[in-house]
């Protein structure tokens, strides 16, 4: 499944961006940032292993662009976010005993967590040091105030979703509604704000601006199911994790969560049961996957990923935009209906 033309357009360029933040500075500290990022190997060693899709700061990119303005002026907001997106990794892959991210080991597996806390931190502030660079391009105080205001507010939202995230680990009564306040923190708002800050940089209409915030929302939300569906029936081939992952990790993704609320009776008490243990073996896995397909969660699950991305169409279609940045957005759109990875 080839990548939509948003996400390899702006690739480059954002690299870039990222790179002259961070390749400034010499210390163990940096290394451990260019490791994840997918720099260099453990050993320092140039690589090109990839740091994902960059989908956030593409969006920003593109809803700059498609505001009004050369998107080179929003590329320190787009690698702000990219920062923010890596450090919020680092700390969950530690939060959470994660060993490997992105077909390798995690930071904290070579580093240790203590070393892995600071790397992720001193990211996110290299986010506030990329973020100065706005005025370059001459963007007016205000407005910088203004994008670092929301870039505090949106990390705040981030933090806000892993915490209920964390306490959600240990309650069985985690409703599809408490499912969708946590991902509206621990994802929703950082795509949401990408959209919304690049906007920011490309216009001064608030109407504008706000269409794109909620454009923003309803992919964020259907980005994290999809994630959901993935990190479950998702091809080992293409995620990198064996099919059945995350219920082996017993997390509360959206299916689980639909699967809990839309049984009932020994169903019900059967899930819930099994979800109860410390660990889970294969044919607890099975099981699980028996009752969620029973009660077609996955294909619930697929339909509000359908569901939010057509509002997020519907939201752009509607915007005095150009045709190509509607393309580009459809087709953005209609791989994260399907995507595989």
């Amino acid at each position: 499944m080839s990548l939509p033309r948003i996400l390899d357009k702006y690739r480059s360029d954002i690299e870039a961006e990222i790179k002259s933040v961070i390749n400034s500075r010499e210390s163990g500290l940096y290394e451990m940032m260019r490791y994840h990022l997918g720099w260099i190997d453990e050993n320092g060693r140039p690589v090109q292993i990839g740091a994902g899709k960059a989908v956030r700061p593409a969006l920003c990119l593109f809803s700059c662009e498609a505001a009004g303005k050369d998107y080179h002026v929003a590329l320190p907001a787009a690698a702000a976010l990219e920062l923010v997106h890596n450090f919020s990794l680092i700390h969950d892959d530690i939060q959470d005993n994660d060993r490997e991210r992105r077909h390798r080991p995690t930071v904290w597996t070579i580093w240790g967590k203590a070393q892995a806390i600071n790397a992720g931190t001193a990211m996110r502030i290299l986010a506030n040091v990329a973020l100065a660079r706005l005025e370059r391009d001459g963007i007016t105080i205000d407005k910088r105030c203004r994008v670092g205001e929301r870039l505090d507010e949106i990390t705040l939202k981030l933090i806000e979703g892993q915490y209920l995230d964390i306490s959600y680990e240990e309650r069985f009564d985690i409703t599809v509604k408490d499912y969708l306040m946590m991902i509206e923190g621990k994802t929703v708002a950082l795509l949401s704000g990408s959209m919304e800050i690049g906007a920011m940089l490309g216009t001064d209409n608030p109407e504008m601006i706000s269409a794109f915030r909620d454009a923003g929302h309803q992919l964020g939300l259907a980005f994290q199911i999809r994630d959901d569906i993935l990190g479950i029936w998702g091809d080992e081939k293409e995620t990198g994790k064996p099919a059945g992952n995350d219920i082996r990790r017993r997390k509360k993704s959206f299916p689980v969560v639909y699967g809990m609320e839309n049984t009932s009776g020994a169903l019900k008490h059967e899930l819930i049961e099994i979800y109860m243990f410390s660990s889970l073996d294969e044919g607890e896995v099975s099981r699980v996957l028996e009752i969620l397909e029973g009660c077609k969660a996955r294909e619930a699950a697929q339909r509000m990923v359908e569901s939010y991305c057509g509002s997020a169409k519907q939201i752009l279609h509607g915007l005095p935009i150009s045709a190509q940045a509607k393309d580009e957005a459809d087709e953005l759109i209609d791989f994260l209906i399907g995507r595989e990875f």
